[in-house]
């Protein structure tokens, strides 16, 4: 089983969104672009929030067991995805790739 890098990539928010419609959030996401996360296999980075991780889980579990152009030629990298968080307030884009460091 491989581990995977991901990459925040990019982050969105929609103040106006959030004023009509979310109730206010202690700790809303902390992510930073630029930030990377090693995972162990398919297990979730610690640091990664909840949100994201189950709107990614899946692809890191077929990247981590070899899974290829999961998007059918869409990617230049055939062992990565361009994935979002389900966060409508302030969606998060990742970049997720397979690396050939096997997991201990």
């Amino acid at each position: 089983m491989r581990k995977c890098r991901i990459t925040v990539m990019r982050m969105a928010r929609y103040d106006d969104l959030i004023e009509k419609y979310e109730n206010p959030l202690e700790h809303p996401c902390c992510l930073q672009e630029g930030q990377v996360f090693i995972t162990n296999g398919w297990c979730k980075p610690k640091g990664l929030c909840d949100s994201a991780w189950e709107s990614m889980s899946s692809f890191v579990m077929a990247l981590s067991y070899g899974a290829e152009d999961i998007y059918g030629g869409w990617m230049k990298n055939k062992r990565s995805v361009m994935i979002s968080c389900n966060d409508g307030f302030r969606p998060v884009s990742f970049y997720i790739e397979a690396l050939d460091e096997e997991t201990e």
